[in-house]
């Protein structure tokens, strides 16, 4: 289902894995190995209108000409910590893909998203590139990563997330009204500490043991 840049992935596959990582008794391996397969499913997605050019090619039995994708490599982009959990399901879809690394944590009291590190390829504005987070809550990770991703050129952004808010929704449609979202599901609403409700807590935490 998509309208107005929001396409909510409704595979039945997709929707299973999401329920079984909702789950609060889901251990942190069995986490970390859903979200990286819904990663890839959610990659099936976003790249299922990648521009094609026709190429001459030779099989073992005749020339032929066949179609592969256009232009230059896909770069994904992950917001760390929590992003980096889709990019092995992304990358056994597209290896050759080059990786940007944004650096971002959430300040606990104003929920700001801070910089800590950022590293992309130098030459973005002729890539489509992927910009990946588990949850869509404030959207201020995503509104200041995006940021990031255009002042280093980039024109071509998608961003895939598993959950995302209407809170979140509507500020990342302020700030960057252009770039489409992909998600697995809108939930309800967020509660006063910035998490997703229903939601699956906090995805890093869960993804990386670390509460």
């Amino acid at each position: 289902m998509s309208s107005d840049n929001l396409h909510i992935v409704n595979h039945p596959l997709v929707q299973h894995k999401l329920t079984l990582l909702r789950e609060k008794d889901r251990s942190t391996s069995g986490f970390r190995d859903l979200v990286n397969e819904i990663g890839m499913l959610l990659g099936y997605e976003v790249t299922r209108d990648l521009p094609l050019e026709t190429v001459e090619i030779e099989t073992p039995l005749t020339p032929m000409k066949a179609r592969r994708i256009a232009g230059k490599k896909l770069t994904f982009a992950p917001i760390l910590r929590a992003g980096i959990g889709f990019l092995d399901g992304m990358l056994a879809l597209v290896p050759s893909a080059r990786i940007a690394h944004i650096g971002l944590y959430r300040d606990p009291q104003s929920l700001e998203a801070v910089e800590y590190y950022f590293k992309a390829p130098q030459d973005m504005s002729d890539r489509t590139v992927i910009m990946m987070d588990p949850m869509l809550a404030t959207g201020n990770s995503a509104c200041a990563a995006a940021s990031l991703l255009k002042a280093r050129g980039a024109k071509d952004i998608r961003f895939v997330c598993l959950l995302a808010a209407p809170e979140g929704i509507a500020h990342f449609r302020e700030v960057h009204g252009a770039i489409p979202i992909w998600t697995a599901a809108v939930d309800d609403y967020l509660n006063d500490h910035g998490y997703i409700v229903p939601g699956l807590g906090d995805a890093g935490d869960r993804m990386f043991g670390t509460k």
